[in-house]
C-alpha cells in the first residue's frame, strides 16, 4: 500500500505541474481529464500526509521513552499518534479501493408498476417523486423521457434521465424490486394491501467508447404516438421503437412529437440498456463466488419494503429498518444511501483480504 501511496503523490506533484504550463488549456479535453484525475487523487495523498505526520509522532515519541522525565508524556502521545494511525489506515484503505469507472456518471432511471394493479402504479409515481426529491436535494438536473400514465394516477411506467455529478454513484443500489405495504385510496374496508415496482438504474452510455451499435442489427418501427399530445401527436408518426436484434431488447419513445428527438433518445436509452447488460453479466461471475450489494443482476429482486402503516423503510440487502418512511418518500435517501455504500466497500475490502 505504501508503494501505491508514493506513487500517488509523485503523480499528483506530476499532474499540478502540466497544469500550471502555459500551454496546459490548449487542449481542453486533456485539462479536463488532468483536473478530474487530480480531484479523484487528491483526498488520498492528503490522508497519506497525515499518516506520515502521524507515523513521525509515534517515532519521535519512541525515541522520548528513554528519558524518565518525559515518559509519561511520551505514552500519552504514542497512544495518541497509533490511534490516528489505525483511522488513517481504514480511511486510506477504502479510498484505495476500485472505483466504478461508472460513479461519476448520468443515469436513467426506470421505474416500472408490477404486482396491485392501480396501487402499484400509484406507488410508482410515489417512488419517482421520492427520486425527484433526492435530485433535487443534490442539485442535479432532471428529464422525463417517456411516461406512460394509468388511468388513476402514477404510472405504468416511466424513464428519467439524471444529470449530475456522483448521480450513479449514488443511485446504484436503487436498482430491483420495490414492495409498499399500505392502505389503498381506493380500498374501502381498510385492508393493507401489498404492491410492487421495479426500479432499473442505468448509467449513461458513452456514446463514442462504451458501445458499439452496429445500424444492421436494429430495426426501427415508426407509428403513431397514442395517449396526450394534441392532434399533431396523433396524426404524424413520431413514436419510434427501435429492437436490437442480437439482444432482443426493445426502446419505445413516443413523448416528443419530433421523431428525430425521439429516435436519438431512444438510441441512448438503448445503449443504456445494453451496457447495463454487459455489466450485469460480469457481475453474476462476481456473485458467484461471494455475496454482492449490486451483484446478482436480478432486477425481480425484492431489495425495499416501505411500509406505511407502520411508518418504517426495510432494506432487505443489509437489514436495516428506518422509522422516518415520510421523510425517506420525500426524497431524504441519504441514509440508505450512505449505509449501502459503506457495506459495498466492507465486501470490496474482504474481497481484496481473501485474496491478498
Amino acid at each position: 500500500m505504501t508503494s501505491k501511496l508514493q506513487q500517488l503523490s509523485t503523480r499528483l506533484q506530476e499532474i499540478d505541474r502540466l497544469l500550471s504550463a502555459e500551454d496546459a488549456t490548449r487542449d481542453m479535453n486533456r485539462y479536463r481529464a488532468l483536473g478530474q484525475e487530480r480531484a479523484e487523487i487528491e483526498p488520498v495523498v492528503g490522508r497519506y500526509g497525515q499518516y506520515a505526520r502521524a507515523l513521525a509522532d509515534e517515532q519521535a515519541a519512541q525515541e522520548l521513552l528513554s528519558d524518565p522525565d518525559m515518559k509519561a508524556l511520551a505514552e500519552e502521545e504514542l497512544h495518541a499518534a497509533r490511534a490516528r494511525m489505525v483511522t488513517l489506515e481504514d480511511d486510506l484503505q477504502r479510498l484505495l479501493l476500485p472505483r466504478d469507472p461508472n460513479d461519476e456518471r448520468n443515469v436513467f432511471l426506470e421505474i416500472r408498476a408490477g404486482t396491485g394493479g392501480d396501487e402499484s402504479a400509484l406507488f410508482a409515481g410515489d417512488l419517482l417523486r421520492m427520486y425527484l426529491r433526492f435530485a433535487e436535494r443534490n442539485r442535479w438536473k432532471t428529464e422525463m423521457i417517456s411516461e406512460s400514465a394509468s388511468d388513476l394516477g402514477g404510472y405504468k411506467e416511466v424513464i428519467v434521465r439524471i444529470e449530475g455529478q456522483g448521480a450513479y454513484s449514488k443511485l446504484k443500489f436503487e436498482s430491483g424490486g420495490h414492495r409498499v405495504q399500505r392502505v389503498p385510496a381506493t380500498e374501502a374496508q381498510g385492508r393493507i394491501h401489498t404492491s410492487a415496482c421495479t426500479v432499473a438504474v442505468l448509467a449513461e452510455a458513452d456514446e463514442i467508447d462504451d458501445v458499439k451499435i452496429d445500424p444492421t442489427q436494429i430495426r426501427i418501427d415508426v407509428y403513431r404516438a397514442s395517449g396526450a399530445g394534441g392532434q399533431h401527436v396523433n396524426k404524424t408518426e413520431s413514436a419510434v421503437r427501435i429492437t436490437h436484434l442480437p439482444t432482443g431488447l426493445v426502446v419505445e419513445c413516443q413523448d416528443d412529437r419530433s421523431q428525430h428527438k425521439n429516435k436519438e433518445r431512444a438510441m441512448k436509452i438503448l445503449a443504456a440498456r445494453i451496457k447495463d447488460k454487459q455489466v450485469q453479466e460480469q457481475q453474476k461471475k462476481e456473485a458467484s463466488q461471494r455475496k454482492s450489494l449490486i451483484g446478482s443482476g436480478d432486477r425481480s429482486e425484492r431489495i425495499r419494503t416501505y411500509n406505511f402503516p407502520q411508518g418504517r423503510v426495510t432494506d432487505h440487502r443489509i437489514n436495516l429498518t428506518l422509522y422516518k418512511i415520510d421523510q425517506i418518500m420525500d426524497g431524504d435517501i441519504s441514509e440508505l444511501s450512505a449505509a449501502l455504500t459503506a457495506e459495498f466497500q466492507a465486501e470490496q475490502l474482504a474481497a481484496l483480504g481473501e485474496t491478498a
